[in-house]
């Protein structure tokens, strides 16, 4: 007896022909992104614990946020390019990361992203992917 294996997509198929940077819109779209995502951080009592984390200033997280993102979409590497490999748990363990500064960050996002008119099927797909790296993130219990 052999038991069969079916892998069902749990996605909205994407256009492939692209990249996600692409679809996106470049770099211009990457910066309105990341620009909206952490305007709702500053101004949303939704996301206090995860604002809070961030300490007075946002503009060097945007900036890097946004250098990040480039290369994470297949647009150009500028996060490598000035710091090397992101390296990105050990580079977010000096920061208290919880669940619900994991929740709030993808929750974030994911506001940004329907702000900014990311289609509902790669809206999905980057969220997926964004909540297992942001799990991975955490670094305490709660």
């Amino acid at each position: 007896m052999t038991a069969t294996t079916r892998v069902e997509p749990i996605f909205e198929p994407l256009d492939t022909t692209k990249t996600l940077y692409e679809q996106l819109g470049g770099e211009p779209g990457v910066h309105a992104l990341v620009e909206r995502f952490y305007d709702l951080m500053d101004l949303e009592p939704d996301f206090q614990a995860l604002r809070a984390v961030h300490g007075p200033s946002l503009e060097q997280a945007r900036q890097k946020l946004f250098w990040f993102l480039c290369g994470y979409f297949g647009g150009p590497n500028h996060y490598i390019e000035r710091f090397g490999h992101p390296r990105l748990r050990a580079r977010h363990l000096p920061f208290s990361i919880g669940e619900i500064e994991r929740d709030q960050w993808v929750a974030c996002m994911g506001r940004a992203m329907q702000d900014q008119g990311v289609p509902p099927a790669l809206l999905d797909r980057i969220l997926h992917a964004f909540y297992g790296t942001a799990d991975w993130m955490r670094n305490r219990a709660g």
